[in-house]
């Protein structure tokens, strides 16, 4: 069932996404070589609660974490760990979520570890497009596929590929909310678009064939089944009849 919003509760879900831009944006500030990804983690877990928040991740479904850590080949659902060290030339996608007043802020993004490959650095730039090409699909009227037809068009218009098996999704007093919302498909397909609809658009692209792989044993992260880089872009956004309202910002 899609849970629409009035306007009081998106605005109240600002809050949450006020609080996962700014530990998104500090926690990606710290990122160099040498550094674990465990003290990222603990880095943002501790901007969360001073911000008056919860982790949104941590214990959901069992999961360790305050972030979501992938590096190189893992899709999403890294693990923080103390023995994960960044290296020069690593691309990290970092997802945060915070809880405010029991609603969800979400929103991802993918950062150079020092200096990247120029294949590396274009797989960033044409996600982080792709995304923003998605957000503007996201009007009404339209279609859930309207805005995964547009993430498609982008991502493989520069020679990559776009995960299939993990989508954005609903959000608001829960993480995951209906409607799915692929990043591939076709224009004027899917669930109609309607005003107070809050939605996760997520592009997860990567640089070779969109086929994954996992989880394995940890039960979490998901990789590129050809070992090639991924990268992960994510906003919470809420429908409107004047366009989309990204809430995931400072």
């Amino acid at each position: 069932m899609i849970l629409i919003k009035t306007p009081e509760q998106i605005e109240a879900m600002r809050a949450a996404g006020r609080v996962s831009a700014k530990v998104l944006r500090k926690t990606g500030e710290l990122i160099r070589p040498g550094i674990s990804t465990l003290e990222l983690d603990r880095f943002a877990e501790n901007l969360i609660r001073l911000e008056g928040a919860l982790p949104a991740f941590k214990g959901y479904g069992g999961f360790t974490g305050s972030i979501c850590s992938s590096i190189n080949n893992e899709i999403v659902h890294g693990i923080p760990s103390a023995e994960v060290i960044l290296q020069e030339g690593d691309i990290i996608s970092i997802d945060t979520g915070a809880i405010m007043d029991d609603w969800y802020g979400d929103n991802a993004a993918t950062f150079a570890v020092g200096h990247i490959d120029e294949e590396a650095a274009r797989l960033l730039e044409v996600t982080e497009q792709a995304l923003w090409a998605g957000v503007e699909a996201a009007q009404i009227p339209g279609r859930v596929g309207d805005i995964g037809h547009a993430v498609q068009h982008v991502a493989e218009a520069a020679g990559f590929s776009v995960v299939r098996e993990y989508v954005g999704h609903g959000i608001g007093r829960a993480m995951h909310e209906d409607p799915a919302v692929p990043n591939y498909g076709r224009k004027k397909s899917g669930v109609k678009l309607k005003a107070g609809m809050v939605l996760a658009i997520e592009p997860m692209v990567n640089a070779g064939g969109y086929r994954t792989q996992g989880p394995f044993e940890d039960g979490w992260i998901v990789y590129t089944a050809d070992g090639s880089l991924s990268a992960h872009f994510e906003l919470t956004v809420a429908l409107s009849t004047e366009g989309p309202i990204v809430l995931t910002k400072e």
